[in-house]
């Protein structure tokens, strides 16, 4: 192409970032993911403050737009009591899918949810299935073939 079909003074403006995608259920949150949310705000805030390029920016206030969004519908879920006889929100429950080892999980918040930490969401389906057992019940993942059972074999709070 010829150079003489280039403007110099044409500037090619960032691609905005995609927005990150907002669950429509409820943003339950135990302490420490209402807690974790702050934090992320905080240091969203302080990097804005700090000047970034146009670019960075843009990343900047779409991720702000997300925790500020997440925050205002934060619902502080209630504790689970020591010795709860049930699965809920904000439960650690030790359990064993069929003839597997023990593992245990804390249910948490969909943004504070990180299986490799051990941490799943409310919303998935292991969550699901778990929620309302008790300690001895068998429940089954039927989302699988064949379907997995899971032997409940204890209920905490989470810490």
């Amino acid at each position: 192409m010829s150079r003489a079909f280039v403007r110099e003074d044409d500037q090619v403006l960032p691609e905005a970032p995609p927005e990150l995608k907002v669950s429509n259920l409820p943003n339950w949150v135990t302490p420490k993911g209402l807690q974790m949310i702050d934090a992320k705000l905080e240091a969203l805030e302080a990097a804005l403050a700090a000047g970034p390029d146009e670019a960075e920016e843009a990343w900047i206030r779409r991720d702000l737009r997300y925790w500020t969004h997440q925050r205002a519908g934060a619902q502080l879920a209630p504790a689970l009591p020591e010795g709860a006889d049930e699965v809920a929100f904000g439960a650690r429950v030790t359990f064993v899918r069929g003839d597997g080892p023990e593992e245990t999980v804390d249910i948490v918040g969909e943004d504070e949810a990180d299986p490799a930490a051990g941490k799943v969401s409310w919303t998935s389906p292991l969550a699901r299935v778990l929620m309302g057992a008790e300690v001895g019940d068998v429940v089954e993942l039927g989302d699988r073939t064949p379907p997995v059972e899971i032997a409940v074999r204890a209920i905490a709070p989470v810490p």
